[in-house]
């Protein structure tokens, strides 16, 4: 599977992209473990953050002046949030950016990790660490709609849920563009408008996020 992934994103290697002048900008890190059914690595945010408590997310952050570029970016937050040091990183891919609904474009890079390496959370960030096999997203039935709020209104999401954990919004269509980039699987992230209510549509007219 690491082969497939590898060859799979060959064309997109994990340049070191400045960010544009000027502009919100972050970066992430997909980090999969080195092994025949590679684990995916997940935060779930701390529930007093100011911005998106409890949601789960990818190891990363935004871009800060004194960042070399987007890769030392998601590589110098994952080190913080959950103390995996760079070298410890094959890094593989850049993958497309992508906004959020609040306009902040996030540079997603994909990197491989040795099974079993100790990370630690950063409680002042983060409530918890998990992984996810990457059999278990691949399976499209576990994909599903489950009621998630968003900014105090309860609306119906696409998300995968995993030892209690909901996977949902943008770090889901990161997510889902991977493997579908990767496997082929046609996996589906998209909401339907309809399952929003008025003031979220009213609110964020192309939510949950625009396409790349």
């Amino acid at each position: 599977m690491l082969k497939k992934i590898t060859e799979q994103l060959n064309a997109l290697p994990p340049e070191p992209l400045q960010p544009v002048e000027g502009g919100r900008e972050a970066a992430v890190l997909l980090a999969l473990t080195r092994e025949p059914d590679p684990q995916l690595v997940f935060t779930q945010r701390a529930q007093h953050m100011k911005s998106h408590p409890g949601q789960v997310a990818f190891p990363g952050g935004k871009w800060e002046q004194s960042d070399s570029s987007l890769l030392f970016t998601a590589l110098r937050e994952s080190e913080e949030e959950v103390a995996l040091a760079p070298a410890e990183v094959e890094m593989i891919a850049k993958l497309p950016q992508r906004r959020t609904r609040l306009g902040v474009q996030v540079t997603p890079y994909l990197g491989f990790i040795r099974p079993g390496l100790p990370l630690l959370a950063d409680p002042a960030e983060l409530d918890a660490i998990f992984h996810v096999p990457l059999s278990y997203l691949l399976e499209p039935q576990h994909l599903i709609k489950k009621q998630v709020d968003v900014l105090g209104n309860w609306c119906w999401m696409p998300c995968y849920h995993y030892a209690g954990y909901t996977i949902w919004g943008f770090t889901l269509t990161v997510l889902v563009d991977m493997l579908n980039r990767v496997f082929d699987v046609g996996l589906c992230a998209d909401v339907d408008r309809s399952d929003l209510p008025a003031e979220i549509r009213q609110q964020f007219p192309h939510f949950p996020e625009s396409k790349p």
